[in-house]
C-alpha cells in the first residue's frame, strides 16, 4: 500500500474541481521535458475518460523523443498558436499548472493564464512554490516527479482503475526521464509500488524507455562525442566539470530540441565527481541557458539560485544568464571559486 501524502484538504479540494469543471486546459513549463509532457498527458487521459473536455498547451516545442505518446500530437504550443490558445484559455473552467512552481516559469503563456478568471490547481514537486496565484496548491517536493503526485492523486480521488493504458504509459516515462531512469532522486519504496500499479495496467517499461533513450539521431551521437572530447572541461580538485556550446557549433550537428538531453550527466560518472554545469547558446532567444547536475549532497539549486537566476531540485537545477557566453564562463569560474570549500571536501 503506497504511504497516504496527499492531505485530506487537498483531496477534499481537488476531487471537487475535477467534478465540477466542463472545459479544462492543461499547462506546463517552458522547454517541456518528459516530466512535464507525461504528467501533463496522464493527467489529460484521466480527465477525458471523466468526460471532460480538455486541452494541453505548452509554451514551446518540446523534444523528438517525447512525440510517442498518445495524443501528443493534440498538444498546443503556445508560441505558434497564439489566438487558439487565448480562446481556449478564456473559455476553461478549470486550469491545471503542472511541473512548475510560478508563472514565470511558462514565459509569456503565464500572462493569459494570470489573468483568467477561472480556477487554477497548481500541481508540483518543486520548492517554494507561488500559492497566490492558485486555488489550489498540491506542491510536494519530497517526491520524484510530477507524474508520481499525478498518479497520487488520481490514486486518492479513487480514479486509479479508470487510468487507461496510455495514461499509465505518460506517467512512467514522466517518472522515469525525472529520476535519470530511477538512478537518482528514486530511493522511496512508494515508487516502486507505483511502478508496478502502472505495469499491471499493461505497459511496457522496457519499450518505453527505448522509446526515450534511444529515439536520437546519429548527429546526436556524434555531438556527444564533440561535447565530451572537444569542449569537456574538468577541475579535479573542486570534482566539478563544465562545458559550454554555442549555437553555431550546434548547428554543425544539426541541432534538434532535446538533443542535448542527459549529456550533462555525463561527467557524473567520473570518480569522485560532485558537479557537472553545462552553458548553451540558445538557439531562439539572446541568453545561456544553464544546466547543473551533482550528487549526494551537493545542493546545485543553491548555486543556480545563487548564480544563475535559476533553481530547482537539489541533484538537478538550471536557469538563464543574458550575457555572452564568455561572461556566463566567467560567472561559473566565480561560482566554482565560492563553493570551492563545498566541493573539495
Amino acid at each position: 500500500m503506497l504511504k497516504q501524502k496527499i492531505t485530506p484538504q487537498e483531496t477534499a479540494a481537488i476531487k471537487k474541481f475535477f467534478n465540477d469543471c466542463k472545459n479544462v486546459v492543461i499547462v506546463c513549463h517552458t522547454s517541456p521535458d518528459g516530466d512535464a509532457i507525461g504528467s501533463s498527458l496522464g493527467l489529460y487521459e484521466y480527465l477525458r475518460r471523466k468526460g471532460k473536455h480538455v486541452n494541453v498547451i505548452v509554451p514551446n516545442y518540446f523534444p523528438d523523443f517525447l512525440h510517442w505518446m498518445k495524443d501528443a500530437d493534440k498538444i498546443i504550443l503556445f508560441d505558434r498558436q497564439k489566438t487558439l490558445s487565448h480562446n481556449l484559455i478564456a473559455m476553461a473552467d478549470l486550469i491545471c499548472c503542472l511541473d512548475f512552481n510560478d508563472l514565470r516559469r511558462i514565459d509569456e503563456l503565464g500572462i493569459p493564464i494570470g489573468r483568467a478568471h477561472c480556477r487554477k490547481v497548481l500541481i508540483d514537486h518543486h520548492l517554494n512554490p507561488d500559492k497566490t496565484k492558485f486555488d489550489c496548491c498540491i506542491s510536494h517536493p519530497e517526491m520524484s516527479s510530477t507524474s508520481e503526485l499525478v498518479f497520487r492523486i488520481i490514486d486518492v480521488i479513487g480514479g486509479k482503475d479508470t487510468l487507461t493504458f496510455a495514461g499509465a504509459e505518460d506517467l512512467y516515462a514522466g517518472m522515469a526521464t525525472d529520476t535519470g531512469f530511477f538512478s537518482f532522486n528514486s530511493n522511496d519504496p512508494d515508487i516502486f509500488i507505483i511502478i508496478s500499479e502502472l505495469l499491471r495496467k499493461g505497459i511496457d517499461k522496457d519499450l518505453i524507455n527505448r522509446r526515450i533513450q534511444n529515439n536520437y539521431s546519429a548527429d546526436r551521437l556524434k555531438l556527444i562525442g564533440y561535447v565530451l572530447y572537444q569542449k569537456l572541461q574538468v577541475f579535479p580538485d573542486l570534482h566539478a566539470s563544465l562545458f559550454a556550446i554555442r549555437k553555431e557549433e550546434l548547428a554543425q550537428f544539426r541541432y534538434l530540441k532535446g538533443d542535448m538531453e542527459g549529456i550533462v550527466n555525463m561527467p557524473l560518472q567520473i570518480k569522485g565527481h560532485k558537479l557537472s554545469i553545462c552553458l548553451r547558446e540558445d538557439t531562439e532567444k539572446p541568453l545561456i541557458r544553464v544546466s547543473t547536475r551533482s550528487v549526494d549532497d551537493f545542493p546545485c539549486n543553491e548555486l543556480c539560485a545563487q548564480f544563475f537566476n535559476g533553481g530547482g531540485h537539489k541533484n538537478a537545477a538550471g536557469g538563464t544568464l543574458e550575457c555572452t557566453m564568455d561572461e556566463a564562463t566567467e560567472i561559473v569560474m566565480k561560482a566554482l571559486d565560492a563553493w570551492s570549500d563545498r566541493l573539495k571536501s
